[in-house]
C-alpha cells in the first residue's frame, strides 16, 4: 500500500514544462535496463577522466625535457607539482559548479566540463616550459566541474532498482579513463621515437613529443561536448512551492524503498536534511565524505607512484620500463575493470553493501601494496604475470571502494541538494588528491635518495605509506564514525 500511495503521488504531480517531470514520467513508463542512458553516462565520464591521469607515464620523461631538474632524483619532485596542479584547481571550484548545477541544470556543466578538456588538454600537450604545464593543468581542473553533478544525474536518470548499477557505471567509466588514460599516454607519447616510419622529427608530433595522446583525448572529448547537447535535464524547475511539494514526495519515495524513517514521528521531524539543514550538519553525508576524502588521496598517490616506479631505472628500485610498457600493463588493468565493474559489483554490491565491499577492498589492498618492492626484484615473465595481476586486482579493489562511496553520499541526500552535495565531496576529495602527487612526488624523490636505510630502504618506505592511509581509511569505515541515513 505504501509503494502505491508514493507512486499515486509522484503521478499527481507532474508539471508539463518542467524538464525533471518529463525524465520521471519517462522512468515510470520505461521498464528494462537502461542501456541508453548508461552509455551515455559512461561516455561523458569517459571523456572527462581520461585526462586526468594520461601523463604519469610520460611525466617523468616531460619533466626531465623540461631541464628544470638539477639531478636525475629530483625528477619526481618536480613531477608531483604538475600531477597536483590539476586537484588544486578543481578543490577551488568544485562547489561552485555542484551549486551552478543545482541552480541551472546538469547538462550545462557537463557540456562546459568537456569543452573544457578539448581546450586545456590541448593546451597542455603544446607545453614548452614548466611553468605553462603547471598553468594548463590548473585551468583544466578549474573549469572541468563535472563528476559531482554527474553523479547526482546517475542517481536522477535511473529507476530506483538501478541506481547502483547509474553510480556503479560512473565509478566503473571514472575508474577505466583513470587508468586508460596513461595506458593512452603510454603507448602515444614520444611517437617520433617509438614509430618512427609514421611520425617524424620534424613534424608537429616530433617537435612536441607528448602531445598526440592530449590531442587524441581532445578529439574524443569533442564528441562527447556534441553528443552531451541531446542529453536530457533532470533538474526539476518549478516555482518555489513546487518545489517543496516534489522534494516531500523524494522524501516519502526514499522512505517506502530505501531508508529507514523515524517510527512515530511526522515526516518533518525525521532525519532527512531539508532545504534549510545545512549540508555540514549532515553527518552520514560528512563521514562519507571524509572517507571517501582518504581513500582518493591514496588512489591519486598510488597512481602517481606507481608510474614513476615503473619508468624509474633498476639502480633506484624501478623496473626501468618504457611508457609503452606501463600503456600494456594499465590496458590490461582496465579491461579486467570493466568487466568486473559492469558483471559483478552490482550483485556484490545488493549481497554484503556497499560499506562491506569498501572494508573488505581496502584490507586486501594492504598486503598488495606490500609486495610491489618484491616483485621489482624478478625480471622476464615472472614480473609481468604478477605485475600485471598485482595491477589489475589493485585497480578492481580501489574502484569498488569509491562506487560504495559514492552510493553512500548519494543516498544521504535528497534531490534538491545533490548537486550541492557532489560539489562539497568533489572539493574536498580534491584537496587531498592535490595533495596526492606533491606527496608523493616529494618523498619517492627522497626514497630514491635514501636507498639503503635499515628499516624500510628506498621504494619499501613508499608503500608503507601509502598502506598507512589505506590502513587509516579501513578503520574509518567503521561505527561510531561512518554513519548511514
Amino acid at each position: 500500500m505504501a509503494e502505491d500511495y508514493s507512486e499515486a503521488l509522484l503521478k499527481k504531480n507532474y508539471y508539463e514544462n518542467c524538464p525533471g517531470c518529463k525524465v520521471d514520467r519517462y522512468k515510470e513508463l520505461k521498464k528494462g535496463l537502461p542501456i541508453r542512458e548508461l552509455f551515455s553516462i559512461w561516455i561523458v565520464v569517459l571523456g572527462t577522466a581520461l585526462p586526468i591521469s594520461s601523463l604519469f607515464p610520460f611525466l617523468y620523461f616531460m619533466v626531465r625535457d623540461f631541464h628544470i631538474a638539477k639531478r636525475e632524483e629530483d625528477i619526481g619532485y618536480y613531477a608531483g607539482y604538475v600531477g597536483s596542479t590539476y586537484m588544486l584547481g578543481r578543490a577551488l571550484t568544485s562547489a561552485f559548479w555542484g551549486i551552478v548545477a543545482d541552480r541551472y541544470g546538469r547538462k550545462p556543466v557537463i557540456i562546459i566540463g568537456n569543452l573544457t578538456v578539448v581546450i586545456f588538454n590541448t593546451l597542455f600537450g603544446l607545453s614548452t616550459n614548466f611553468w605553462m604545464a603547471i598553468a594548463t593543468r590548473f585551468f583544466l581542473g578549474s573549469f572541468n566541474g563535472l563528476l559531482g553533478p554527474i553523479k547526482a544525474y546517475a542517481c536522477e536518470i535511473f529507476r530506483e532498482e538501478y541506481s547502483a548499477l547509474g553510480l556503479s557505471t560512473v565509478s566503473t567509466a571514472w575508474g577505466i579513463g583513470l587508468i586508460i588514460g596513461p595506458a593512452l599516454g603510454g603507448f602515444l607519447a614520444q611517437p617520433a621515437e617509438k614509430y618512427p616510419n609514421i611520425f617524424s622529427k620534424e613534424s608537429l608530433f616530433g617537435r612536441f613529443p607528448y602531445f598526440l595522446p592530449c590531442f587524441c583525448m581532445s578529439v574524443f572529448a569533442l564528441g562527447v561536448t556534441i553528443a552531451s547537447c541531446w542529453l536530457p535535464e533532470t533538474l526539476h524547475t518549478h516555482d518555489k512551492h513546487s518545489s517543496s511539494v516534489d522534494d516531500t514526495v523524494d522524501d516519502k519515495e526514499i522512505g517506502f524503498t530505501g531508508s529507514k524513517r523515524n517510527e512515530g514521528k511526522p515526516d518533518n521531524e525525521g532525519n532527512k536534511p531539508t532545504s534549510e539543514e545545512s549540508l555540514l550538519r549532515n553527518w552520514p553525508l560528512m563521514s562519507s565524505i571524509i572517507v571517501y576524502c582518504v581513500f582518493a588521496l591514496h588512489d591519486m598517490a598510488y597512481g602517481e607512484i606507481f608510474s614513476l616506479w615503473a619508468v624509474s631505472p633498476r639502480k633506484f628500485g624501478g623496473l626501468s620500463y618504457s611508457t609503452e610498457d606501463v600503456g600494456e600493463v594499465l590496458s590490461i588493468s582496465g579491461f579486467s575493470l570493466l568487466v568486473f565493474q559492469l558483471s559483478l559489483y552490482p550483485c556484490l554490491e545488493r549481497i554484503f553493501g556497499p560499506i562491506t565491499i569498501s572494508r573488505i577492498g581496502g584490507i586486501i589492498s594492504i598486503p598488495l601494496l606490500a609486495s610491489y618492492p618484491f616483485i621489482a626484484k624478478l625480471s622476464g615473465f615472472n614480473l609481468t604475470l604478477l605485475l600485471n595481476c598485482a595491477s589489475v586486482v589493485k585497480n578492481v579493489l580501489s574502484v569498488s571502494i569509491i562506487t560504495g562511496l559514492f552510493l553512500l553520499q548519494n543516498r544521504a541526500v535528497s534531490q534538491h541538494q545533490r548537486g550541492a552535495a557532489n560539489g562539497l565531496a568533489m572539493t574536498g576529495m580534491s584537496l587531498f588528491k592535490a595533495a596526492g602527487p606533491l606527496g608523493a612526488g616529494a618523498l619517492f624523490s627522497w626514497a630514491q635518495k635514501h636507498r639503503n636505510l635499515a628499516f624500510l630502504p628506498g621504494n619499501h618506505l613508499v608503500f608503507f605509506i601509502l598502506n598507512v592511509i589505506e590502513a587509516i581509511g579501513v578503520l574509518m569505515t567503521f561505527k561510531p564514525f561512518l554513519a548511514q541515513r
